[in-house]
């Protein structure tokens, strides 16, 4: 994966991408006169959002995006299809509901997060 920030007509994206099967560099021969580039500096990924693994019951984005709200507080008792955590994809508000009812044990993103489809947001108990 790499992740990579762009710019499209004044608004700024922070995008990752997932490389998938392919030749691998190492694998291909070298080019006989090809002159060898040093590579710009890439910026360290961001950390990712460490999962406490406080609750039994994870709360996992749907889609990819930036964190836009936190719903839900650590100890809040919540119902299913309540939401939890909202996230902002193309331009999108898209929330992200309990599964199920019970009482949030951790939020395990921040506000500004960048996060994959998938992406454990939240635990329940």
């Amino acid at each position: 994966m790499k992740s990579y920030t762009i710019t499209v007509n004044g608004n700024v994206y922070d995008v990752t991408v997932e490389e998938k099967g392919g030749v691998t560099p190492a694998a291909a021969p070298a080019p006989q006169a090809a002159p060898v580039m040093a590579q710009a500096p890439q910026a360290a990924p961001a950390p990712a959002a460490k999962s406490t693994g406080a609750g039994s019951v994870q709360v996992k984005a749907g889609a990819a995006g930036k964190v836009f709200k936190i719903e839900a507080g650590v100890g809040q008792t919540v119902k299913r299809g309540d939401a939890v955590v909202i996230i902002e994809a193309m331009k999108m508000e898209i929330p992200v509901v309990a599964p199920e009812d019970g009482t949030v044990a951790s939020i395990d993103v921040a506000v500004g997060d960048a996060v994959e489809a998938g992406h454990v947001l939240a635990t329940m108990n």
